[in-house]
């Protein structure tokens, strides 16, 4: 991309989302939703992005705030900030839009959503994910992706530690 700067333009907020979202409904593209904290890129992030992006020729990230990071992971997190992971997040091809949440789970941003595939990575059921529900009540699909084998935030940062 030649150009850096339309990088925080693809970070929106929920009416700024919605309104984009309407613009690309107009024209029949599905939409596919993931979320999470990301706080220190890797690999397996990577790989999760690149398998949401494949569901749907839009690809919207659910961040979570750094609020809702300390409640679900402790004082100690982020590492990286709200507006760092943002920019980072922004910056990948594969990704269009980013939307930051304070709450614990995105299930109300979900619902105002109303993504065609939910896509979360990992070992969980239909059951467990928030929204899965919703979408598929509306007709969308929800995908688990498997988590690559060896990468995890957590880990590195008590890698970090030891070091």
């Amino acid at each position: 991309m030649n150009r850096p700067d339309l990088i925080p333009q693809k970070i929106f907020t929920l009416p700024q989302l919605l309104q984009k979202i309407a613009q690309w409904r107009i024209y029949d593209k599905k939409i596919a939703f993931t979320n999470g904290v990301f706080d220190i890129l890797h690999q397996g992030h990577l790989l999760s992005f690149s398998a949401a992006a494949k569901e749907a020729e839009y690809l919207i990230v659910g961040l979570n705030a750094d609020v809702s990071v300390k409640k679900l992971k402790g004082m100690n997190r982020p590492i990286n900030n709200q507006e760092s992971r943002a920019l980072v997040l922004a910056s990948l091809l594969m990704i269009d839009a980013i939307i930051l949440f304070e709450e614990d789970t995105p299930l109300e941003l979900i619902k105002a959503i109303i993504p065609d595939v939910l896509v979360k990575g990992g070992d969980y059921i239909i059951e467990q994910i928030a929204g899965a529900k919703e979408v598929i009540a509306h007709g969308g699909r929800v995908v688990i992706n498997p988590i690559l084998d060896g990468y995890s935030t957590t880990a590195l940062i008590e890698m970090a530690k030891k070091t």
